[in-house]
């Protein structure tokens, strides 16, 4: 069974259970419930910049910031670096106490940061990860085959342990309480 990386290296796939035999995405519905996060969550941050980019920049400059290539741990608390920053990310999990945040996917991300902004980097040389990139720009297009959820539809299908599982505050959302839509939630 191959491994593959979608959109963005790091999250690896079982190709079997994204891709149907003739190579088209599979529905998502049928898709296992950590797989389908993931996916729905790689449609969010494709394109976003590094986050240590970011974390130098800030918003202000975010023109300066290169584009993520790479996305490690749990969706909602992830981090996405750029080739450059990579060893600077792997270098805080393997030698700094990064991998002890894995266990607690709400303080991983955080736990970088904080790493990061204190000056810390890798060492000069320090060596990353060997991929192999068939094709790093080429993102699938099935827009013709399937309709993927945005973030918010797929928010409103989870329940209420789903939403937990995965750390997720909904009263950080800015809703309309007399918006019909308010009617069609369960709560």
């Amino acid at each position: 069974m191959a491994k593959v990386s979608i959109a963005l290296r790091g999250w690896r796939f079982d190709e079997e259970t994204v891709f149907d035999d003739s190579g088209e995405l599979r529905p998502i519905d049928e898709m296992e419930q950590d797989t389908r996060e993931r996916l729905v969550r790689l449609a969010v941050i494709t394109g976003n910049p590094c986050d240590a980019c970011w974390l130098i920049h800030g918003d202000e400059n975010i023109e300066q910031c290169k584009v993520a290539r790479v996305v490690y741990g749990e969706p909602l608390h992830e981090v996405v670096v750029c080739d450059r920053h990579e060893a600077d990310f792997l270098y805080w999990f393997r030698e700094e106490g990064g991998a002890a945040h894995a266990d607690e996917p709400s303080e991983f991300d955080e736990a970088f940061y904080d790493w990061f902004e204190a000056g810390n980097r890798a060492p000069d040389g320090y060596g990353g990860l060997e991929h192999v990139d068939t094709d790093p720009d080429a993102v699938p297009d099935h827009s013709g085959t399937v309709e993927m959820p945005s973030l918010e539809e797929e928010l409103e299908r989870m329940d209420d342990e789903e939403l937990d599982a995965l750390g997720v505050d909904l009263s950080d959302l800015d809703i309309d309480l007399d918006s019909e839509e308010v009617d069609d939630l369960d709560v």
